[in-house]
């Protein structure tokens, strides 16, 4: 008999190796935001200093609306990431969420490659995670009560990853009954529930449908950033290029769609989906992104420079965008999230 715990664990090992040093971005897809500029306002009278990026994620105060998104854990590699990860996101008082859960139930043992991010992060907000295929299949909710307590989660994600389980080896593709056991999820867990992709996007029609639920957040995570289905595929060892690597909606497209919801629905719109750079970030809160989200830029940065060079990245970043708001006349992220920016193909 095959040991589930095992076989996942050794998965998340080789998403985690993959990941950090093969090539899964999308191949002839970006994240959309290339078709952007932003526009200079050459009267701007924005003074610099005064530009403040605090904010509340759901109760919690931090400093920078920038999640690092969910990642790993499950494998004893993650451990001393989520580890290192939770020193920058409480250094920094940003939110940190952690990667799917799943192992957290089917091994006690590895729990505490979860609790790791608690401990080192004690003050900020903290996600925790579970997929939908594995939401549909509880029989009750004491799971998930469970996983929010491991991690003394503030916010409790799902995530959706249709192509990723239709292309996986392992995969569970199976999803029916989602939005009713959405319902219930909501009206039993206090906690607030966002719902995430992982990289093909979420529409607004399918936001919509969502947001009914009663969650309080869509992560759009659209693609153009790191490609799940391309991880599949290099675990499966395709020879192809095949179709589905690229398949998804850009991030930009998500965000501009999503936030015509903002009219009818009171939710949080994170930006997420090949995050890679200030500008991106820019973009993404110029669009309407409340709050923007990365994941394996991060974990390279790390990977490559530590707690600091995280740390640094992300300061530098805010930076860039500081100078982009000032250049824009943008006193607050509100005022930049208004008209700031547009197709390129209208400025000529």
């Amino acid at each position: 008999m095959v040991n589930s715990s095992s076989t996942t664990s050794k998965r998340k090992k080789e998403h985690l190796e993959l990941s950090l040093y093969a090539d899964v971005a999308f191949k002839n897809k970006s994240n959309g935001f290339e078709y952007y500029d932003f526009i200079h306002d050459a009267a701007t009278e924005v003074e610099l200093d005064k530009i403040n990026f605090g904010t509340k994620f759901f109760k919690k105060k931090i400093n920078y609306p920038f999640i690092i998104s969910c990642m790993t854990g499950g494998t004893e590699e993650a451990e001393n990431i989520n580890a290192q990860l939770a020193i920058a996101a409480e250094e920094l008082k940003i939110p940190i969420g952690v990667g799917s859960q799943r192992q957290a139930l089917e091994n006690k043992k590895l729990r505490n490659t979860y609790d790791i991010i608690r401990k080192n992060a004690k003050s900020v907000p903290i996600l925790g995670n579970l997929g939908a295929a594995q939401l549909v299949k509880l029989k009750s909710f004491d799971p998930i009560k469970l996983l929010i307590d491991l991690i003394e989660a503030d916010v409790f994600v799902i995530h959706l990853n249709p192509l990723q389980e239709l292309i996986q080896k392992e995969g569970t593709p199976y999803f029916k009954g989602l939005l009713a056991k959405l319902r219930k999820l909501t009206k039993e867990i206090k906690t607030p529930i966002i719902i995430k992709e992982i990289g093909s996007g979420i529409s607004a029609q399918t936001a919509e449908k969502l947001l009914r639920t009663g969650v309080k957040g869509i992560d759009v995570a659209g693609a153009g950033g790191t490609s799940w289905a391309g991880i599949e595929l290099l675990r499966n060892k395709s020879k192809t290029n095949d179709y589905f690597w690229d398949w998804g909606l850009p991030t930009s497209y998500c965000l501009k769609e999503n936030m015509r919801l903002k009219k009818n629905y009171k939710f949080i719109l994170i930006g997420s989906g090949g995050i890679n750079s200030a500008i991106d970030a820019a973009k993404a809160l110029a669009l309407g992104a409340d709050f923007i989200a990365s994941a394996r830029t991060i974990l390279k940065e790390l990977d490559k420079n530590g707690v600091g060079g995280v740390k640094t990245l992300i300061t530098n970043w805010f930076e860039t965008i500081k100078n982009i708001m000032f250049l824009t006349g943008s006193n607050s992220l509100e005022d930049f999230s208004k008209n700031k920016i547009l197709r390129k193909e209208f400025l000529y």
